[in-house]
Protein backbone atom coordinates (compact mmCIF):
# COMPACT_ATOMS: atom_id res chain seq x y z
CA UNK A 1 0.00 0.00 0.00
CA UNK A 2 1.46 3.33 -1.11
CA UNK A 3 0.11 5.39 1.79
CA UNK A 4 1.84 8.60 0.78
CA UNK A 5 0.11 8.79 -2.61
CA UNK A 6 -3.21 8.14 -0.86
CA UNK A 7 -2.56 11.00 1.58
CA UNK A 8 -1.43 13.22 -1.28
CA UNK A 9 -4.65 12.81 -3.25
CA UNK A 10 -6.86 13.10 -0.17
CA UNK A 11 -5.07 16.36 0.70
CA UNK A 12 -5.48 17.67 -2.84
CA UNK A 13 -9.17 16.86 -2.72
CA UNK A 14 -9.57 18.54 0.67
CA UNK A 15 -7.72 21.65 -0.52
CA UNK A 16 -10.10 21.79 -3.44
CA UNK A 17 -12.99 21.15 -1.06
CA UNK A 18 -11.97 24.18 0.99
CA UNK A 19 -12.67 26.34 -2.07
CA UNK A 20 -16.18 24.90 -2.32
CA UNK A 21 -17.12 26.55 0.97
CA UNK A 22 -16.58 29.96 -0.61
CA UNK A 23 -19.58 29.57 -2.92
CA UNK A 24 -22.20 29.40 -0.11
CA UNK A 25 -20.23 32.22 1.54
CA UNK A 26 -20.96 34.37 -1.53
CA UNK A 27 -24.64 33.45 -1.27
CA UNK A 28 -24.57 34.51 2.38
CA UNK A 29 -22.94 37.81 1.40
CA UNK A 30 -25.78 38.47 -1.05
CA UNK A 31 -28.39 37.81 1.63
CA UNK A 32 -26.48 39.71 4.33
CA UNK A 33 -25.94 36.73 6.65
CA UNK A 34 -22.77 37.94 8.40
CA UNK A 35 -22.38 35.12 10.92
CA UNK A 36 -22.80 32.48 8.22
CA UNK A 37 -20.28 34.25 5.94
CA UNK A 38 -17.67 34.19 8.69
CA UNK A 39 -18.41 30.53 9.47
CA UNK A 40 -17.87 29.37 5.87
CA UNK A 41 -14.68 31.42 5.51
CA UNK A 42 -13.21 30.08 8.79
CA UNK A 43 -13.98 26.48 7.81
CA UNK A 44 -12.46 27.04 4.35
CA UNK A 45 -9.28 28.51 5.81
CA UNK A 46 -8.94 25.76 8.43
CA UNK A 47 -9.33 22.98 5.84
CA UNK A 48 -6.92 24.72 3.46
CA UNK A 49 -4.23 25.17 6.15
CA UNK A 50 -4.44 21.53 7.25
CA UNK A 51 -4.41 20.04 3.74
CA UNK A 52 -1.92 22.33 1.93
CA UNK A 53 1.41 20.73 3.05
CA UNK A 54 0.60 17.19 1.86
CA UNK A 55 -1.21 18.51 -1.21
CA UNK A 56 1.85 20.44 -2.39
CA UNK A 57 4.52 17.85 -1.54
CA UNK A 58 4.35 15.10 -4.15
CA UNK A 59 5.63 11.72 -2.89
CA UNK A 60 8.65 10.08 -4.53
CA UNK A 61 6.73 6.89 -5.18
CA UNK A 62 3.75 7.92 -7.32
CA UNK A 63 2.52 4.42 -8.13
CA UNK A 64 -1.22 4.05 -7.69
CA UNK A 65 -3.05 0.78 -8.27
CA UNK A 66 -6.66 -0.24 -7.72
CA UNK A 67 -6.35 -0.66 -3.97
CA UNK A 68 -4.79 2.80 -3.51
CA UNK A 69 -7.56 4.33 -5.62
CA UNK A 70 -10.27 2.49 -3.67
CA UNK A 71 -8.78 3.47 -0.30
CA UNK A 72 -8.46 7.10 -1.47
CA UNK A 73 -12.12 7.18 -2.51
CA UNK A 74 -13.25 5.53 0.74
CA UNK A 75 -11.26 7.86 3.01
CA UNK A 76 -12.36 10.92 1.08
CA UNK A 77 -16.03 9.96 1.26
CA UNK A 78 -15.75 9.50 5.02
CA UNK A 79 -13.79 12.70 5.67
CA UNK A 80 -15.58 15.02 3.26
CA UNK A 81 -19.11 14.62 4.69
CA UNK A 82 -17.79 15.09 8.25
CA UNK A 83 -16.22 18.41 7.26
CA UNK A 84 -19.35 19.22 5.27
CA UNK A 85 -21.37 18.81 8.47
CA UNK A 86 -19.51 21.65 10.22
CA UNK A 87 -21.62 24.48 8.73
CA UNK A 88 -24.83 22.74 9.88
CA UNK A 89 -23.49 22.20 13.39
CA UNK A 90 -21.68 25.46 14.13
CA UNK A 91 -24.42 27.61 12.59
CA UNK A 92 -26.91 26.04 14.99
CA UNK A 93 -29.09 24.88 12.09
CA UNK A 94 -28.68 21.31 13.36
CA UNK A 95 -27.64 21.31 17.06
CA UNK A 96 -26.68 17.61 17.17
CA UNK A 97 -23.35 16.68 15.55
CA UNK A 98 -24.60 13.17 14.70
CA UNK A 99 -27.62 14.72 12.97
CA UNK A 100 -25.36 17.18 11.16
CA UNK A 101 -23.16 14.35 9.85
CA UNK A 102 -26.26 12.36 8.83
CA UNK A 103 -27.58 15.36 6.87
CA UNK A 104 -24.19 15.97 5.26
CA UNK A 105 -23.70 12.32 4.28
CA UNK A 106 -27.23 12.28 2.90
CA UNK A 107 -26.36 15.36 0.85
CA UNK A 108 -23.03 14.20 -0.59
CA UNK A 109 -24.29 10.68 -1.30
CA UNK A 110 -27.34 12.29 -2.98
CA UNK A 111 -29.69 10.30 -0.77
CA UNK A 112 -31.89 13.16 0.39
CA UNK A 113 -32.92 11.50 3.65
CA UNK A 114 -33.31 14.32 6.16
CA UNK A 115 -33.67 14.73 9.91
CA UNK A 116 -35.14 18.22 9.44
CA UNK A 117 -38.87 18.87 9.57
CA UNK A 118 -38.55 22.62 8.98
CA UNK A 119 -36.06 24.16 6.55
CA UNK A 120 -37.50 27.49 5.43
CA UNK A 121 -36.20 29.31 8.52
CA UNK A 122 -32.59 28.25 7.86
CA UNK A 123 -30.10 30.84 6.54
CA UNK A 124 -29.94 30.92 2.74
CA UNK A 125 -26.23 30.15 2.80
CA UNK A 126 -26.90 26.95 4.76
CA UNK A 127 -29.77 25.96 2.46
CA UNK A 128 -27.56 26.55 -0.57
CA UNK A 129 -24.75 24.45 0.95
CA UNK A 130 -27.26 21.68 1.69
CA UNK A 131 -28.33 21.51 -1.96
CA UNK A 132 -24.81 22.12 -3.27
CA UNK A 133 -23.63 18.92 -1.56
CA UNK A 134 -26.02 17.07 -3.89
CA UNK A 135 -24.47 18.64 -6.96
CA UNK A 136 -20.88 17.97 -5.87
CA UNK A 137 -21.64 14.42 -4.76
CA UNK A 138 -23.75 13.55 -7.81
CA UNK A 139 -20.96 13.18 -10.32
CA UNK A 140 -18.35 12.66 -7.62
CA UNK A 141 -15.79 14.70 -5.70
CA UNK A 142 -12.82 12.91 -7.24
CA UNK A 143 -14.21 13.21 -10.76
CA UNK A 144 -14.58 16.97 -10.26
CA UNK A 145 -11.04 17.12 -8.88
CA UNK A 146 -9.69 15.22 -11.90
CA UNK A 147 -11.62 17.47 -14.28
CA UNK A 148 -10.20 20.79 -13.07
CA UNK A 149 -6.71 20.00 -11.77
CA UNK A 150 -3.61 19.43 -13.94
CA UNK A 151 -3.40 16.12 -15.75
CA UNK A 152 -3.00 13.00 -13.64
CA UNK A 153 -1.83 9.55 -14.68
CA UNK A 154 -4.13 8.12 -12.01
CA UNK A 155 -7.34 9.64 -13.42
CA UNK A 156 -9.04 6.45 -14.59
CA UNK A 157 -8.16 4.47 -11.45
CA UNK A 158 -9.73 7.20 -9.29
CA UNK A 159 -12.79 7.49 -11.55
CA UNK A 160 -13.41 3.75 -11.41
CA UNK A 161 -13.15 3.83 -7.61
CA UNK A 162 -15.80 6.53 -7.29
CA UNK A 163 -18.19 6.24 -10.25
CA UNK A 164 -21.25 4.02 -9.84
CA UNK A 165 -21.98 1.10 -12.15
CA UNK A 166 -20.54 -2.28 -13.07
CA UNK A 167 -18.41 -0.81 -15.87
CA UNK A 168 -16.58 2.51 -16.04
CA UNK A 169 -14.72 3.28 -19.23
CA UNK A 170 -13.13 6.18 -21.03
CA UNK A 171 -15.18 8.25 -23.43
CA UNK A 172 -11.98 10.06 -24.48
CA UNK A 173 -8.35 8.84 -24.70
CA UNK A 174 -7.33 10.54 -21.43
CA UNK A 175 -9.12 10.00 -18.12
CA UNK A 176 -8.84 13.72 -17.28
CA UNK A 177 -10.54 14.67 -20.55
CA UNK A 178 -13.29 12.13 -19.87
CA UNK A 179 -13.90 13.66 -16.43
CA UNK A 180 -13.94 17.19 -17.86
CA UNK A 181 -16.38 16.21 -20.63
CA UNK A 182 -18.72 14.51 -18.16
CA UNK A 183 -18.73 17.52 -15.84
CA UNK A 184 -19.37 19.98 -18.69
CA UNK A 185 -22.38 17.91 -19.78
CA UNK A 186 -23.49 17.68 -16.15
CA UNK A 187 -23.23 21.46 -15.65
CA UNK A 188 -25.00 22.30 -18.92
CA UNK A 189 -28.00 20.06 -18.20
CA UNK A 190 -28.16 21.47 -14.66
CA UNK A 191 -28.23 25.01 -16.08
CA UNK A 192 -30.99 24.07 -18.54
CA UNK A 193 -33.15 22.66 -15.73
CA UNK A 194 -32.52 25.78 -13.64
CA UNK A 195 -33.53 28.13 -16.48
CA UNK A 196 -36.67 26.14 -17.23
CA UNK A 197 -37.71 26.17 -13.57
CA UNK A 198 -37.13 29.91 -13.32
CA UNK A 199 -39.11 30.45 -16.53
CA UNK A 200 -41.99 28.55 -14.92
CA UNK A 201 -42.26 31.01 -12.05
CA UNK A 202 -40.05 29.35 -9.45
CA UNK A 203 -37.93 31.92 -7.52
CA UNK A 204 -34.29 32.09 -8.67
CA UNK A 205 -32.83 30.80 -5.38
CA UNK A 206 -35.31 27.92 -5.34
CA UNK A 207 -34.57 27.19 -9.02
CA UNK A 208 -30.82 26.95 -8.44
CA UNK A 209 -31.13 24.73 -5.37
CA UNK A 210 -33.80 22.50 -6.93
CA UNK A 211 -31.78 22.14 -10.15
CA UNK A 212 -28.73 21.05 -8.13
CA UNK A 213 -30.87 18.52 -6.24
CA UNK A 214 -32.27 17.22 -9.54
CA UNK A 215 -28.83 16.98 -11.15
CA UNK A 216 -27.39 15.01 -8.25
CA UNK A 217 -30.64 13.03 -8.00
CA UNK A 218 -30.60 14.04 -4.34
CA UNK A 219 -33.97 15.46 -3.37
CA UNK A 220 -33.32 18.14 -0.75
CA UNK A 221 -35.83 20.96 -1.11
CA UNK A 222 -35.82 24.53 0.21
CA UNK A 223 -39.54 24.30 1.02
CA UNK A 224 -41.06 22.51 4.01
CA UNK A 225 -43.64 20.87 1.76
CA UNK A 226 -41.10 20.01 -0.93
CA UNK A 227 -42.00 20.25 -4.62
CA UNK A 228 -45.70 19.89 -3.76
CA UNK A 229 -45.60 23.45 -2.35
CA UNK A 230 -45.29 24.92 -5.85
CA UNK A 231 -48.40 23.05 -7.07
CA UNK A 232 -47.35 23.50 -10.68
CA UNK A 233 -47.80 20.89 -13.40
CA UNK A 234 -45.17 22.73 -15.48
CA UNK A 235 -42.52 22.61 -12.72
CA UNK A 236 -43.29 18.94 -12.08
CA UNK A 237 -42.99 18.23 -15.80
CA UNK A 238 -39.58 19.94 -16.00
CA UNK A 239 -38.35 18.04 -12.95
CA UNK A 240 -39.71 14.73 -14.26
CA UNK A 241 -37.78 15.20 -17.51
CA UNK A 242 -34.71 16.34 -15.60
CA UNK A 243 -34.74 13.38 -13.22
CA UNK A 244 -35.10 10.90 -16.07
CA UNK A 245 -32.29 12.66 -17.97
CA UNK A 246 -29.89 12.50 -15.02
CA UNK A 247 -30.70 8.81 -14.57
CA UNK A 248 -29.22 8.01 -18.00
CA UNK A 249 -25.60 6.97 -18.48
CA UNK A 250 -23.74 10.24 -19.18
CA UNK A 251 -21.55 8.58 -21.80
CA UNK A 252 -24.60 8.51 -24.07
CA UNK A 253 -24.82 12.31 -24.01
CA UNK A 254 -21.23 12.48 -25.17
CA UNK A 255 -22.02 10.05 -27.97
CA UNK A 256 -24.87 12.34 -29.05
CA UNK A 257 -22.49 15.31 -29.15
CA UNK A 258 -20.03 13.46 -31.40
CA UNK A 259 -22.94 12.09 -33.50
CA UNK A 260 -22.51 8.44 -32.58
CA UNK A 261 -26.28 8.00 -32.62
CA UNK A 262 -26.12 4.24 -33.28
CA UNK A 263 -24.36 3.69 -29.95
CA UNK A 264 -27.18 5.56 -28.23
CA UNK A 265 -30.09 3.82 -29.94
CA UNK A 266 -28.69 0.32 -29.49
CA UNK A 267 -27.95 0.84 -25.78
CA UNK A 268 -29.96 -1.89 -24.10
CA UNK A 269 -29.70 -0.46 -20.60
CA UNK A 270 -31.32 2.84 -21.61
CA UNK A 271 -34.14 1.03 -23.41
CA UNK A 272 -34.90 -1.14 -20.38
CA UNK A 273 -34.67 1.91 -18.11
CA UNK A 274 -37.22 3.88 -20.14
CA UNK A 275 -39.50 0.84 -20.59
CA UNK A 276 -39.53 0.20 -16.83
CA UNK A 277 -40.47 3.84 -16.17
CA UNK A 278 -43.27 3.63 -18.74
CA UNK A 279 -44.67 0.33 -17.41
CA UNK A 280 -44.46 1.42 -13.77
CA UNK A 281 -46.12 4.75 -14.58
CA UNK A 282 -48.97 2.97 -16.36
CA UNK A 283 -49.58 0.47 -13.54
CA UNK A 284 -49.40 3.10 -10.79
CA UNK A 285 -51.50 5.55 -12.82
CA UNK A 286 -54.31 3.03 -13.27
CA UNK A 287 -54.04 1.93 -9.63
CA UNK A 288 -54.38 5.47 -8.20
CA UNK A 289 -57.06 6.63 -10.68
CA UNK A 290 -59.90 6.07 -8.16
CA UNK A 291 -58.14 8.44 -5.74
CA UNK A 292 -57.80 11.37 -8.15
CA UNK A 293 -60.69 10.63 -10.54
CA UNK A 294 -58.80 12.13 -13.46
CA UNK A 295 -56.51 10.59 -16.07
CA UNK A 296 -54.42 13.77 -16.18
CA UNK A 297 -53.87 13.97 -12.43
CA UNK A 298 -53.23 10.23 -12.13
CA UNK A 299 -50.56 10.44 -14.83
CA UNK A 300 -49.08 13.63 -13.37
CA UNK A 301 -48.58 12.13 -9.91
CA UNK A 302 -47.64 8.62 -11.03
CA UNK A 303 -44.94 9.63 -13.56
CA UNK A 304 -43.37 12.11 -11.13
CA UNK A 305 -43.17 9.63 -8.24
CA UNK A 306 -42.00 6.79 -10.50
CA UNK A 307 -39.25 8.95 -12.06
CA UNK A 308 -38.22 10.28 -8.65
CA UNK A 309 -37.95 6.82 -7.06
CA UNK A 310 -36.40 5.08 -10.08
CA UNK A 311 -33.68 7.71 -10.37
CA UNK A 312 -33.25 7.83 -6.57
CA UNK A 313 -33.95 11.58 -6.52
CA UNK A 314 -36.50 11.47 -3.73
CA UNK A 315 -38.63 14.49 -4.63
CA UNK A 316 -42.32 13.95 -3.92
CA UNK A 317 -45.55 15.70 -4.91
CA UNK A 318 -47.89 13.23 -3.22
CA UNK A 319 -47.93 11.07 -0.10
CA UNK A 320 -47.60 7.71 -1.83
CA UNK A 321 -47.80 5.97 1.57
CA UNK A 322 -51.57 6.54 1.30
CA UNK A 323 -51.74 4.96 -2.16
CA UNK A 324 -52.96 1.36 -2.73
CA UNK A 325 -50.52 -1.40 -1.77
CA UNK A 326 -49.84 -2.32 -5.42
CA UNK A 327 -48.47 1.17 -6.11
CA UNK A 328 -46.33 1.08 -2.98
CA UNK A 329 -44.89 -2.32 -3.95
CA UNK A 330 -44.09 -1.06 -7.45
CA UNK A 331 -42.24 1.91 -5.97
CA UNK A 332 -40.39 -0.37 -3.54
CA UNK A 333 -39.21 -2.54 -6.44
CA UNK A 334 -38.03 0.56 -8.30
CA UNK A 335 -36.02 1.57 -5.20
CA UNK A 336 -34.03 -1.64 -5.59
CA UNK A 337 -33.55 -1.38 -9.37
CA UNK A 338 -32.43 2.25 -9.53
CA UNK A 339 -31.09 4.18 -12.52
CA UNK A 340 -28.49 3.43 -15.19
CA UNK A 341 -24.82 2.81 -14.51
CA UNK A 342 -22.69 5.89 -15.14
CA UNK A 343 -25.52 8.22 -14.11
CA UNK A 344 -25.96 10.23 -10.92
CA UNK A 345 -28.77 7.87 -9.83
CA UNK A 346 -28.53 5.24 -7.13
CA UNK A 347 -29.90 1.74 -6.67
CA UNK A 348 -28.65 -1.65 -7.84
CA UNK A 349 -28.52 -0.25 -11.40
CA UNK A 350 -30.47 -1.35 -14.46
CA UNK A 351 -27.34 -2.74 -16.09
CA UNK A 352 -26.72 -5.06 -13.15
CA UNK A 353 -30.34 -6.25 -13.26
CA UNK A 354 -29.94 -7.06 -16.96
CA UNK A 355 -26.65 -8.89 -16.41
CA UNK A 356 -28.09 -10.86 -13.46
CA UNK A 357 -31.13 -11.87 -15.52
CA UNK A 358 -29.03 -12.90 -18.54
CA UNK A 359 -26.62 -14.83 -16.32
CA UNK A 360 -29.54 -16.72 -14.76
CA UNK A 361 -30.94 -17.54 -18.23
CA UNK A 362 -27.49 -18.72 -19.31
CA UNK A 363 -27.32 -21.11 -16.33
CA UNK A 364 -30.79 -22.49 -17.09
CA UNK A 365 -29.90 -23.07 -20.76
CA UNK A 366 -26.71 -24.82 -19.67
CA UNK A 367 -28.75 -27.23 -17.55
CA UNK A 368 -31.07 -28.04 -20.45
CA UNK A 369 -28.31 -28.11 -23.10
CA UNK A 370 -25.03 -29.03 -21.32
CA UNK A 371 -22.92 -28.87 -24.49
CA UNK A 372 -24.19 -25.52 -25.71
CA UNK A 373 -22.09 -22.36 -25.63
CA UNK A 374 -24.02 -19.48 -24.08
CA UNK A 375 -22.60 -16.01 -23.59
CA UNK A 376 -23.88 -13.11 -21.55
CA UNK A 377 -24.13 -10.23 -24.02
CA UNK A 378 -24.63 -6.51 -23.62
CA UNK A 379 -25.48 -4.48 -26.72
CA UNK A 380 -24.54 -7.47 -28.91
CA UNK A 381 -21.10 -7.71 -27.28
CA UNK A 382 -20.06 -10.66 -25.14
CA UNK A 383 -19.31 -9.63 -21.56
CA UNK A 384 -16.16 -10.97 -19.94
CA UNK A 385 -16.57 -13.38 -17.04
CA UNK A 386 -14.89 -10.96 -14.65
CA UNK A 387 -17.67 -8.38 -15.12
CA UNK A 388 -20.43 -10.98 -14.80
CA UNK A 389 -18.89 -12.51 -11.67
CA UNK A 390 -18.37 -9.02 -10.27
CA UNK A 391 -22.09 -8.27 -10.62
CA UNK A 392 -23.10 -11.55 -8.97
CA UNK A 393 -20.59 -11.01 -6.14
CA UNK A 394 -21.94 -7.50 -5.65
CA UNK A 395 -25.48 -8.89 -5.45
CA UNK A 396 -24.44 -11.25 -2.64
CA UNK A 397 -22.71 -8.45 -0.72
CA UNK A 398 -25.66 -6.13 -1.36
CA UNK A 399 -28.21 -8.61 0.03
CA UNK A 400 -25.97 -9.30 3.03
CA UNK A 401 -25.72 -5.60 3.86
CA UNK A 402 -29.50 -5.16 3.55
CA UNK A 403 -30.21 -8.03 5.94
CA UNK A 404 -27.51 -7.06 8.45
CA UNK A 405 -28.62 -3.42 8.46
CA UNK A 406 -32.26 -4.41 9.03
CA UNK A 407 -31.19 -6.47 12.06
CA UNK A 408 -29.19 -3.53 13.47
CA UNK A 409 -31.98 -1.04 12.80
CA UNK A 410 -34.60 -3.27 14.43
CA UNK A 411 -33.07 -2.27 17.79
CA UNK A 412 -34.90 1.04 17.33
CA UNK A 413 -38.26 -0.80 17.55
CA UNK A 414 -39.85 0.96 14.58
CA UNK A 415 -42.53 -0.97 12.66
CA UNK A 416 -41.49 -3.50 10.01
CA UNK A 417 -42.32 -1.34 6.97
CA UNK A 418 -40.43 1.65 8.36
CA UNK A 419 -37.39 -0.43 9.35
CA UNK A 420 -37.03 -2.27 6.04
CA UNK A 421 -37.86 0.80 3.98
CA UNK A 422 -35.29 2.93 5.86
CA UNK A 423 -32.49 0.51 5.00
CA UNK A 424 -33.58 0.12 1.38
CA UNK A 425 -33.97 3.83 0.78
CA UNK A 426 -30.63 4.74 2.40
CA UNK A 427 -28.59 1.94 0.82
CA UNK A 428 -30.05 2.80 -2.59
CA UNK A 429 -29.63 6.56 -1.98
CA UNK A 430 -33.34 7.23 -2.55
CA UNK A 431 -34.31 9.54 0.35
CA UNK A 432 -37.89 9.12 1.53
CA UNK A 433 -39.20 5.60 1.94
CA UNK A 434 -42.42 4.05 3.22
CA UNK A 435 -44.12 4.05 6.60
CA UNK A 436 -42.56 6.35 9.18
CA UNK A 437 -39.96 7.64 6.69
CA UNK A 438 -42.42 8.43 3.91
CA UNK A 439 -42.42 11.65 1.84
CA UNK A 440 -44.21 13.63 4.57
CA UNK A 441 -41.96 12.29 7.37
CA UNK A 442 -38.24 12.38 8.19
CA UNK A 443 -35.51 10.36 9.92
CA UNK A 444 -35.26 12.56 12.98
CA UNK A 445 -36.98 10.08 15.32
CA UNK A 446 -34.21 7.48 14.99
CA UNK A 447 -31.60 7.05 17.75
CA UNK A 448 -28.01 8.16 17.16
CA UNK A 449 -26.99 4.51 16.74
CA UNK A 450 -29.62 3.95 14.03
CA UNK A 451 -28.60 7.16 12.27
CA UNK A 452 -24.99 5.93 12.25
CA UNK A 453 -26.09 2.61 10.73
CA UNK A 454 -28.09 4.41 8.03
CA UNK A 455 -25.20 6.82 7.40
CA UNK A 456 -22.89 3.89 6.71
CA UNK A 457 -25.57 2.42 4.42
CA UNK A 458 -25.70 5.68 2.45
CA UNK A 459 -21.92 5.62 2.00
CA UNK A 460 -21.95 1.94 1.03
CA UNK A 461 -24.68 2.63 -1.51
CA UNK A 462 -22.94 5.64 -3.07
CA UNK A 463 -19.56 3.89 -3.34
CA UNK A 464 -21.20 0.54 -4.13
CA UNK A 465 -19.62 -1.23 -1.17
CA UNK A 466 -16.17 -2.16 -2.47
CA UNK A 467 -14.10 0.90 -1.43
CA UNK A 468 -15.37 0.82 2.17
CA UNK A 469 -14.98 -2.96 2.38
CA UNK A 470 -11.40 -2.62 1.09
CA UNK A 471 -10.75 0.16 3.61
CA UNK A 472 -11.45 -2.08 6.62
CA UNK A 473 -9.72 -5.15 5.15
CA UNK A 474 -6.54 -5.97 7.18
CA UNK A 475 -4.77 -7.46 4.14
CA UNK A 476 -4.75 -4.08 2.40
CA UNK A 477 -2.63 -2.54 5.14
CA UNK A 478 -0.11 -5.34 5.71
CA UNK A 479 2.47 -4.32 3.12
CA UNK A 480 4.68 -1.44 4.07
CA UNK A 481 5.14 1.30 1.50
Amino acid sequence: MNKRIVLHYISRAMLFGAALFLLPALVSIYYGERDVILLFVIIALAVAIISTPLAILKPKNTNMYNREALVTAAFLWVIFPVIGALPFYFSGAIPSFVDSVFESISGFTTTGASILSEVESLPRGILFWRSFTHWVGGMGVLVLLIAILPSSSHAMALMRAECPGPQVGKIMPKGKNSAAALYIIYAVITAVVCVLLFAGGMPLFDSVCTAMGTAGTGGFSVRNGGIADYNSAYIEGVLTGGMIAFGVNFSLYYFILIKRFKDVFKNGEMRVYLILIAIATAIVGVNIYPIYGSVGKSFRYSVFQVASIMTSTGFATADYCTWPMLSQVILLILMFIGACGGSTGGGFKVQRVIITYKSAMKSLKKIVHPNSVNLVKSDDKAMDNETVHGVLNYLVIYIGIVLFSIILLSVNNADFTTTVSSVVTCLNNIGPGLGGVGPTQNFGFYSDFSKCVLSVDMLLGRLECLPLVILISPSVWRKKF
